[in-house]
């Protein structure tokens, strides 16, 4: 079995960060029937890293979080933030609702979110500095600007390497797949990388890869295997002491209490949940990750990423919001009474995101363009305040006029509600100290 590992330059080579591929360190139905080629893997260079200072973490009002992100830039202005009374160059083709909260509107195509707005919090005057796609997901994902100098984890990596796996599930998922490097464990060691699905849960034929034997490997050959590899690993732990094998030991292991555990498995089967509940969140992309996103964190995932769509839409936008935004309007708006029902939402926090927002003005190809001097976020669950909008954004939706929500608050304010002191050093390649979240505060506003 060849091993291939893959990495994130950043604009410094000295600074490569070694990433092992899924496959490297969680196709443990081939490790189980074909051996290991240590030879490869453990050349990944992962870094262990200890903390200094700060609270340790304990659970918080949040027990998990699911993360919603829009790749490629949403408009505020046709979504969270419309602005009807704007010139129509502003406030463009895309109309404008009432929601159940007296004097808040939503875009158009977000019919059933102004049904639950009386339980959620939209962030209207979010905002930073970077208009590359790139760079402005960096944000959103780690809560730092990028550096030249270190990748930093994300906020996933950071959960996990704080709490560590629940119920023999992974602590950080990725629905359907890793959407960006950024979301991966940075200078953290590889053991806080997330898991990813390897395929969208909306496929008819949907299955989580490696988590079942191969057919020819039975329990008592699996067993075997693993004792085999118990043995290599304190063979090599006993010769050295790289945190490559301390992140592929506690890789394997986690991936073995996957594939022996049938309540492990039993979290990703998505065919198990009621027809009628899968056509209430809607039998697409959307749908079925939020779908999915909600049985994974019932079942002890700490926190689950998922994407959807693509916003970035320079040309067209009011096509372009009609054809994506009532599915996402439709899931979203499952997801947060789904939660609501079974009594999960006091303790589960949602969060809808994007990069940035889009341009003020419409442009020449009736689109809108970049724009992260203010955008919007939304929040439910966990601890945050139903029913309420914080902050405020201009008239034309061009800069925070109240209350500007910097990435630093947004990432301090969801690690508090999770229970980690954002205060909190980490030791980075170097014996450095980074702090979890450098110069931020918890918007107290926000919560309940």
């Amino acid at each position: 079995m060849s091993s291939t590992i893959r990495g994130t330059w950043n604009d410094d080579p000295a600074h490569f960060m070694p990433r092992p591929s899924r496959r490297n360190f969680v196709h443990v139905g081939a490790v189980g029937a074909m051996g290991l080629t240590l030879d490869g893997l453990l050349r990944n260079e992962a870094r262990a890293v200890d903390s200094v200072g700060g609270r340790p973490s304990k659970e918080g009002k949040a027990k998990s979080l699911i993360h919603i992100y829009l790749p490629g830039g949403m408009a505020h202005q046709d979504s969270f933030d419309p602005k009807p009374l704007a010139p129509v160059e502003y406030r463009g083709e895309v109309g404008y609702i009432n929601t159940k909260v007296e004097g808040v509107q939503l875009g158009e195509y977000f019919k059933q979110t102004a049904q639950i707005m009386d339980k959620i919090t939209i962030c209207r005057a979010m905002t930073h500095g970077e208009a590359a796609h790139e760079r402005g997901t960096h944000n959103m994902f780690t809560g730092y600007r990028p550096s030249p100098a270190l990748v930093f984890p994300s906020m996933g990596s950071i959960v996990s390497h704080e709490f560590g796996p629940r119920n023999n599930l992974p602590p950080y998922v990725c629905v359907p797949s890793m959407p960006t490097n950024f979301a991966g464990s940075g200078y953290l060691s590889s053991a806080y990388a997330p898991f990813s699905l390897g395929s969208d849960p909306a496929n008819g034929n949907f299955t989580v890869q490696d988590l079942n034997l191969p057919g020819d490997v039975d329990v008592k050959r699996f067993s075997a295997r693993r004792s085999m590899l118990d043995a290599v690993n304190d063979h090599f732990a006993a010769k050295e002491k790289a945190d490559g094998l301390e992140a592929m030991d506690t890789f394997y292991q986690r991936a073995y209490g996957l594939i022996s555990s049938q309540k492990a498995r039993e979290a990703f089967n998505i065919n198990a949940e009621p027809a009628a509940l899968r056509d209430e969140y809607g039998r697409n992309a959307a749908g079925q990750r939020m779908l999915l996103a909600r049985r994974l964190v019932a079942s002890g995932v700490r926190l689950v990423s998922l994407t959807y769509g693509g916003w970035d839409m320079h040309t067209g936008i009011k096509g372009g919001m009609a054809g994506q935004a009532p599915v996402l309007d439709q899931a979203f708006a499952a997801l947060i009474r789904d939660l609501d029902r079974s009594g999960h939402l006091d303790s589960t926090m949602v969060m809808i995101s994007s990069e940035f927002g889009r341009t003020p003005k419409i442009n020449a190809t009736a689109g809108r363009d970049h724009w992260p001097k203010v955008f919007s976020i939304v929040l439910a669950g966990g601890g945050v305040k139903k029913g309420y909008v914080h902050g405020k954004s201009d008239p034309t939706a061009t800069e925070p006029e109240d209350d500007a929500l910097s990435v630093e608050d947004m990432a301090m304010t969801v690690y508090n509600q999770m229970g980690i002191d954002g205060d909190k050093r980490l030791v980075s390649p170097g014996n450095r100290p980074i702090d979890i979240v450098h110069d931020g505060k918890v918007v107290k506003e926000i919560l309940a």
